[in-house]
């Protein structure tokens, strides 16, 4: 198996279960895994021969700074279905990540990590 690895997309966006998350906004973070077979791309050099990672990038920040829905969850879901109608994509992890949850007291992040197939 060969995988593309796309790490630290960052975008401001508005989704978050509270209203004034969708009003406000807040930034996010997306890493990406690609499962993708490069071994022909190996050989020739040729863009057409495996996944164009800036399509990935592309839908990443267009869903993050577009789409307002409660959960992180479904944004991931989301992001990770469209990945998957990029052509040589078989497979893609997505972790989104919100950098800073209005959380009372809470200093960290919370990240959503999903693994979809193509199928």
């Amino acid at each position: 198996m060969d995988f593309i690895e796309v790490t630290g997309i960052r975008c401001y966006g508005y989704t978050g279960y509270l209203p004034e998350e969708q009003v406000l906004g807040q930034w996010f973070e997306v890493d990406l895994i690609l499962e993708v077979d490069l071994k022909n791309a190996g050989i020739s050099d040729n863009l057409d021969d495996t996944s164009d990672y800036r399509q990935a990038i592309a839908i990443v920040k267009r869903h993050i700074q577009t789409t307002k829905v409660a959960l992180i969850e479904k944004l991931t879901e989301i992001i990770a279905q469209e990945i998957l109608t990029l052509p040589k994509v078989n497979q893609v992890r997505v972790r989104l990540t919100k950098l800073a949850p209005p959380i009372p007291d809470f200093g960290g992040n919370i990240t959503i990590d999903i693994t979809r197939i193509k199928g």
